[in-house]
C-alpha cells in the first residue's frame, strides 16, 4: 500500500496533469504565431462588409429570411468586390453540417466570381459542440490555417479580424492587438477592425423583440483604439455585428459601424442622440466601401422585399479620411 505522503504526491501530480491537459485543450485552436495574410490589389478598390446572415437549413422565419440572404448574395456578386468582410454569425448553428451546406450552395456565386471572404467568428458559428463547429468553419476557410484571429494587408489598408469570444484586451489576442496597433506601417491609411460584438450600440438586452447591449470587453477595446487614434496617421474603422440592424457612430476619431443586417431576424433600435444614422427601423443591408489613396467612402445598400420584388435604396453614406495621408 502507498504511504499517505506518496498518495498526496500522486494526487497533486494528477491535478497538475489534468490542469495542463485542460489548458492545452482550451488553447489548441489558438496557434501561437499570428497569421498575417496579404491580398494584392490596386488602388482604388472596393470591398463589402456585412454580417449576421444566419445561413441555415431551418425554415423558421424567426431565425432568418432566406429571400433577403439570396438578394444580398446576388447583389454582392454583381458588384464583384475585391473581398468580403463577414462579421460573424455566418450560419445559425455552427455544429450543424446542413447549415454549412446551405452556405455552400447559396454563396456559390461568390465562389464563381473568385471573391475572397475574410470571416470573423460569431457566437452562432460556435454554437453547439465547439470542436465540430470550428471544424465546419475552418473547412470553408482553409486560408485561415485554423487561426481564430488574424490580419490581412490589402494595399493601403490593414484589417484586423478578431474573435470576440476571446478577450480583445487581454490574453494572446489582446497582446497581439496592442502590439499590432503599436507598429502600424507608415504607408497604412486605414486600419479596419472586424469583430462580431460591437463596442457601441443603441440596442440593449432588454429590447422588446430582441437586442444586445455592448459588452465591457468591447468597450475596453474601444478605449484602446481611441487612445491610439490620437497619435496615429491611419484612420481606425470598426465593423461590428451581432445587433441585427445598421448603426454608424464616431467616438474619439474612430468610426464605428454595426452591420448586422445580413438576413437574421431584425432587431428594432431606440436610436440615441449620438447615432449618425436615423433612418428606417429595419435595415437589411450590406456596406460597400470604396477605398482611394486618402479616403474610404462607405455606402449602406438597403434592401426590402415588397410584394415579392426587391427594393434597393442607399439611405446612408459617409466619406472617411485618413488623418496623416
Amino acid at each position: 500500500m502507498l504511504k499517505p505522503v506518496k498518495l498526496l504526491l500522486v494526487a497533486i501530480l494528477a491535478v497538475v496533469v489534468v490542469a495542463a491537459v485542460a489548458h492545452f485543450t482550451s488553447h489548441a485552436s489558438e496557434p501561437a504565431r499570428p497569421l498575417q495574410l496579404q491580398q494584392q490589389v490596386s488602388i482604388p478598390f472596393q470591398f463589402v462588409a456585412l454580417g449576421d446572415s444566419r445561413f441555415t437549413a431551418s425554415t423558421d422565419p424567426e431565425v432568418a429570411s432566406d429571400a433577403i440572404r439570396r438578394a444580398l448574395v446576388s447583389a454582392i456578386a454583381k458588384v464583384k468586390p475585391a473581398f468580403i468582410s463577414f462579421g460573424g454569425d455566418i450560419v445559425y448553428r455552427g455544429d450543424h453540417a446542413d447549415d454549412w451546406q446551405v452556405w455552400d450552395s447559396e454563396t456559390a456565386a461568390w465562389q464563381q466570381e473568385d471573391i475572397p471572404v475574410y470571416p470573423a467568428l460569431g457566437n452562432h458559428d460556435l454554437h453547439g459542440r465547439e470542436t465540430t463547429a470550428l471544424a465546419n468553419y475552418f473547412k470553408r476557410f482553409p486560408a485561415l490555417q485554423e487561426h481564430r484571429y488574424y490580419s490581412v494587408r490589402i494595399a493601403n489598408c490593414l484589417m484586423l479580424v478578431l474573435d470576440s469570444s476571446l478577450s480583445e484586451v487581454g490574453g494572446p489576442q489582446g497582446e497581439w492587438i496592442t502590439q499590432t496597433l503599436d507598429n502600424i506601417p507608415g504607408d497604412v491609411a486605414f486600419v479596419m477592425i472586424v469583430l462580431h460584438h460591437p463596442p457601441y450600440t443603441s440596442s440593449t438586452d432588454e429590447m422588446h423583440g430582441g437586442g444586445h447591449s455592448a459588452r465591457s470587453q468591447e468597450q475596453a477595446l474601444a478605449k484602446l483604439l481611441e487612445l491610439r487614434q490620437q497619435t496615429s496617421k491611419a484612420r481606425f474603422v470598426v465593423f461590428g455585428g451581432h445587433v441585427h440592424n445598421y448603426e454608424r457612430k464616431e467616438h474619439g476619431g474612430v468610426i464605428y459601424f454595426v452591420t448586422g443586417g445580413g438576413g437574421a431576424r431584425p432587431y428594432l433600435i431606440d436610436r440615441s442622440p449620438g447615432d449618425l444614422y436615423r433612418g428606417a427601423p429595419i435595415n437589411y443591408h450590406y456596406l460597400l466601401a470604396e477605398v482611394s489613396a486618402t479616403s474610404m467612402k462607405v455606402t449602406m445598400n438597403r434592401v426590402e422585399i415588397d410584394n415579392g420584388k426587391e427594393v434597393w435604396t442607399q439611405p446612408d453614406q459617409v466619406t472617411i479620411t485618413a488623418p496623416g495621408h
